[in-house]
């Protein structure tokens, strides 16, 4: 006489499996996911910007002409950044730069060319805010922000060249002075703040 296994084994024998099948399934997805998807690429590794404003030449203001002023008092220009507005932005070649010089400020270049400041060129900038935020942490003055010592610096746009650009600057005086840092808010504010004697 045959005698049936009672359907509680079938049953559960029939879990055991469905519950195996699954479990490969499962494996067998996370390794197909794995090695699907596209190996993550490192950070991008960003850029030093910083400049160690105690290291620079502390000389103030030089004798003679041409003579930059920063709201009236002598400063010689140590540092000079300068950035193209908007993602495709760019500088301009090394020709036009005199021209953008002078646009910036009347007699700017001979300052330049005199004062011979640390130049750098920074890749294209959103944000004028974004920038000077940018600029016055890679270029920190020392002290308060530069109050009390005879170190100041300034950013903001200015146009240029029919484009907009952004410049970041620092100076030293002659003297200890509360000018500290400035974030240029309107370009015509540059003239107001920057003035060359010839």
């Amino acid at each position: 006489m045959d005698v049936q296994p009672p359907l509680v084994w079938f049953v559960i024998l029939g879990v055991g499996v469905l519950f195996l099948l699954f479990m490969l399934a499962l494996i067998v997805m996370v390794l197909w996911l794995a090695f699907r998807r596209k190996p993550v690429p490192p950070p991008a590794k960003s850029l030093d910007r910083s400049i160690d404003v105690a290291t620079l030449d502390a000389s103030g203001a030089p004798a003679g002409l041409p003579q930059l002023e920063y709201y009236g008092c002598p400063v010689r220009l140590a540092v000079l950044i300068l950035a193209p507005v908007g993602r495709d932005g760019s500088i301009p070649e090394k020709e036009q730069l005199p021209e953008l010089f002078e646009q910036f400020v009347p007699h700017f270049l001979q300052v330049v060319a005199a004062h011979r400041p640390l130049l750098h060129f920074w890749p294209a900038q959103v944000s004028t805010a974004g920038f000077a935020n940018s600029f016055f942490g890679n270029v920190a003055l020392p002290g308060n922000r530069g109050k009390g010592t005879p170190w100041c610096a300034m950013a903001g746009r200015f146009t240029a060249l029919g484009g907009q650009y952004l410049a970041g600057i620092v100076c030293c005086g002659n003297e200890a002075s509360g000018l500290g840092q400035l974030a240029i808010e309107q370009e015509g504010q540059w003239r107001d703040v920057l003035r060359v004697k010839n």
